[in-house]
């Protein structure tokens, strides 16, 4: 095998992240010893599992060539659609504290469903779009909110979710593995996930050969939608009420996760392994910030240069790719 299709085959497998990940969580052990505390490990997992769900979203409307900016202000959305609704039913107990979260992920659903529907039917940009959809979700969670949390979320619900153990395990990473598992699956061995590599790569063609790019649009907007929904959930389940203010750099944080992991900003390609690993990356590195004492500030600098670098060494590949 050459050395080019060595190198080829180097990305394509994530070997780029898996260094990055060892080196990342090698340091981390070096500068701070406490990182490699076991409840500080658990905690960088249960960060981990914040970002790796709305990640998968985000990656999956990338590999079709598109953007979402709006999966931070969806995730304090479904925080509060969460919150209100188990604030109006105090003496929901067990399954019925499903309809809650139902209620909040069909929200996310919507979200993603306008989303897709302006950028396949009429042809938006996807940027305009997500980010017009961002400011009006988040304008709508305001207003309602007030910016005031809301209480009331089941002592239940967050006992089970948000502090509990599977396993000697939290269960929201439980979740996001399973997340993470069912994304593989889907881009492996599903003819949807194809089409959502088939319309990335080339939309025209894709329409061509009979796939329905508008559905398969649609379809990976509405999933973002909804991971996103998940997280919020999740993340009430931890925090214990509904907030209007999470999330304010989500958008951001996924995409990097997303480019660190391999996908291209052109669309066509990514996995959802390394888009994982990118995302365990990125909670090595903000907790091993926490743990110095970091101010938060110059933590949102650091995230900024390292999505600016992955832009630079993606741009890298792509122009390395184009020349072969």
């Amino acid at each position: 095998m050459s050395t080019d299709a060595l190198r080829r085959r180097f990305l394509e497998t994530g070997g780029i992240v898996i260094l990055l990940l060892v080196a990342v969580a090698a340091a981390a052990a070096i500068i701070e010893p406490r990182f490699l505390n076991r409840l500080n490990i658990l905690n960088v997992l249960r960060n981990f599992s914040f970002l790796a769900v709305p990640a998968i979203g985000q990656m999956i409307v990338m590999t079709t060539g598109g953007f979402d900016l709006s999966v931070g202000a969806t995730m304090a959305l479904a925080s509060v659609v969460t919150a209100a609704a188990m604030a109006a039913m105090p003496e929901a107990q067990g399954v019925q504290l499903l309809v809650p979260v139902a209620l909040a992920l069909a929200t996310g659903a919507c979200v993603g469903l306008i989303n897709g529907a302006l950028v396949a039917r009429l042809a938006l940009s996807p940027f305009m779009v997500t980010l017009a959809s961002l400011s009006i979700v988040a304008g709508i969670t305001l207003y309602y909110t007030q910016g005031i949390p809301i209480y009331g979320v089941s002592d239940a619900f967050v006992d089970a979710i948000g502090r509990g153990r599977v396993l000697g395990l939290p269960p929201v990473l439980l979740l996001a593995i399973a997340v993470i598992v069912i994304a593989i699956i889907l881009q492996r061995r599903t003819a949807l996930g194809r089409h959502f590599y088939a319309v990335g790569g080339n939309a025209v063609a894709a329409r061509l050969s009979g796939v329905r790019t508008h559905r398969v649009l649609i379809t990976a907007y509405v999933l973002s939608g909804l991971l996103a929904a998940l997280t919020g959930v999740l993340i009430t389940a931890r925090i214990g009420s509904g907030q209007s203010t999470i999330g304010g750099t989500l958008g951001l944080e996924t995409i990097a996760a997303a480019v660190i992991g391999g996908v291209s900003l052109r669309g066509g390609s990514g996995r959802a392994e390394n888009v994982a690993m990118a995302a365990l990356c990125l909670a090595i590195i903000a907790n091993a910030m926490n743990l110095t004492q970091i101010d938060s500030k110059f933590q949102t600098l650091v995230l900024g240069s390292v999505l600016i670098g992955a832009l630079a060494f993606d741009r890298i590949v792509q122009g390395r790719r184009a020349n072969v």
